[in-house]
């Protein structure tokens, strides 16, 4: 059979649509039934079945009418409220339901001279989402949510050996009137249900996301890898297993806790081994002219920085018995213990890391301007030095960044008033400030002694970005500390940065004794 051209978009999220065409127009199906135009007196709204079972309404059909091309069709699945909808919806995610089928009672038709019918008139019953329809060309278009980005939908390039045959649902009725009647009251209760407000907290994932974890955590407690594949992620050449969206997006969040850097800077998820930005050199020239003379020209100019990721890993040892517990909630176990450690080790890199085998840091960066105390010791008079010796752009976006040595420095220092320069938090949560700008606490920064760099200062949104390659990685061994009982998680991550526009920020440094 030739390649099947699918004219399709596939988008998906949550709260979607989905419409597609039920039945074309102008070809047989493959039982060489063809249903002319006008045949089709559709309702209102329909219910949305799954393979043509009355008892599995997964949606409706909001939108149903005859166009040039076929019979299109627009409706909702009940994601919120059905399971089998968010099951459905992930398989013509992943393209392993992209058909459409209609059941209906034919009431005139007539035969053609190859012995096929031609059905000119019908009574539809049911549209429903399949893996193989009866037409082949009758196919989802798109499973959306208001503005969804596009992606190409599962094409198929032949049909399978065992096509199932569904002429019985075009010939022979497949729902009765009482049936249909009871399914839009069904129906009418689902969308009522769906159509409650939701919580503020509410936080239910998705069925994907659910299994995943679910995976995942049976993993890591027992070593078994049958049920990997329902991870959203491929496993990699390494052999560890890569953590769920929702396991990684709550490392990294407590991560942020242990890196400030992390809390103040850019961050882009990288998909590929380097990360190339393109950074503004120099900037166009506007020019005075007059009213009739001619405008100059003036071009910026553009260099490409490079951000690599590179490695960090922490080994975990956990006793056999806690994994077997299955009270442990084994995702908040290893968020705490590794995250702790990972956000200790990218905090010393994002400040003081060699570019080379670390992420670059503030402090270390060439590129990153440096105002000179007169003295070897800070002054209030510096710190309003640095404060006005970037942008006022940046200055006024700017945090400052020092260690707790330096912030019991700066917290004594007062203005000619005799007021302390330092204000203190008004609310938990909320750093203290210098100068109108938030204070945060980089333990990694030198102490303020003759000579050092103790304190940077900037718009770390618009001067670092963090690159992150791979969330979160685990690897279980079960041999190495077995003869006393330990599991040990080998969990990595890779994770880069550096300054990407040196302008944003400045430091500090305090003259040599």
């Amino acid at each position: 059979m030739d390649k099947l051209e699918i004219k399709a978009t596939l988008s998906v999220d949550d709260a979607g649509t989905i419409s597609g065409i039920a039945w074309p127009f102008g070809e047989p199906d493959t039982v060489g039934d063809l249903i002319e135009k006008g045949a089709f007196n559709p309702a209102a709204a329909m219910p949305i079945l799954y393979e043509h079972d009355p008892s599995q309404v997964i949606g409706v059909w909001e939108e149903i009418r005859e166009t040039d091309a076929g019979l299109e069709v627009k409706g909702r699945l009940f994601l919120d409220s059905v399971p089998l909808a968010r099951e459905v919806h992930s398989l013509v995610k992943r393209g392993k339901a992209t058909g459409l089928s209609i059941g209906f009672r034919a009431t005139e038709s007539k035969t053609r001279a190859d012995g096929n019918r031609t059905i000119l008139a019908l009574d539809l019953a049911e549209i429903s989402i399949v893996r193989d329809p009866c037409h082949p060309a009758a196919r989802i278009l798109s499973v959306k949510s208001a503005g969804g980005a596009a992606t190409p939908p599962h094409e198929r390039t032949e049909m399978e050996p065992e096509l199932k045959n569904e002429s019985e649902l075009k010939s022979d009725p497949v729902i009765t009137p009482e049936e249909l009647k009871a399914l839009k009251t069904r129906i009418d209760k689902i969308e009522a249900k769906a159509n409650r407000p939701v919580a503020a907290n509410a936080n239910h994932p998705g069925a994907d996301n659910d299994n995943e974890v679910k995976a995942f955590t049976h993993f890591v407690r027992s070593g078994d890898a049958s049920e990997v594949k329902s991870l959203g992620y491929a496993a990699p050449s390494t052999g560890g297993i890569l953590a769920p969206e929702a396991v990684s997006a709550s490392i990294i969040e407590k991560i942020a806790e242990f890196s400030p850097v992390r809390a103040v800077a850019s961050s882009i998820t990288m998909s590929g081994p380097l990360l190339q930005l393109p950074r503004l050199v120099d900037e166009v020239t506007v020019g005075e002219v007059t009213e009739t003379a001619a405008r100059p020209e003036s071009e910026p100019s553009f260099e490409q920085i490079d951000v690599k990721p590179f490695e960090m890993a922490v080994i975990v040892p956990v006793t056999r018995v806690l994994l077997e517990d299955s009270q442990i909630d084994l995702s908040a176990y290893l968020g705490n213990h590794v995250a702790r450690r990972f956000g200790q080790k990218e905090a010393a890199w994002f400040v003081n890391g060699n570019g080379t085998s670390q992420a670059e840091g503030v402090l270390t960066s060439a590129e990153v301007g440096e105002f000179e105390a007169a003295g070897t010791a800070i002054t209030a008079d510096d710190l309003i030095d640095t404060f006005f010796s970037i942008k006022t752009a940046y200055s006024a976006n700017g945090v400052w960044m020092m260690n707790r040595s330096s912030m019991a420095v700066v917290r004594k220092l007062k203005d000619t008033d005799g007021s302390y320069i330092w204000q203190p938090s008004i609310a938990a949560g909320v750093p203290p400030t210098l100068l109108g700008r938030p204070v945060y606490e980089a333990v990694d920064a030198p102490n303020p002694t003759a000579g050092a760099t103790p304190i940077v200062f900037g718009d770390f949104a618009a001067g670092y970005t963090i690159a992150d390659r791979v969330g979160f990685e685990i690897l279980r061994d079960d041999y190495t500390g077995a003869a006393n009982g330990i599991v040990k998680l080998h969990a990595r991550r890779r994770v880069g940065g550096r300054v990407v526009l040196g302008e944003a920020l400045t430091k500090l440094t305090l003259a040599s004794a």
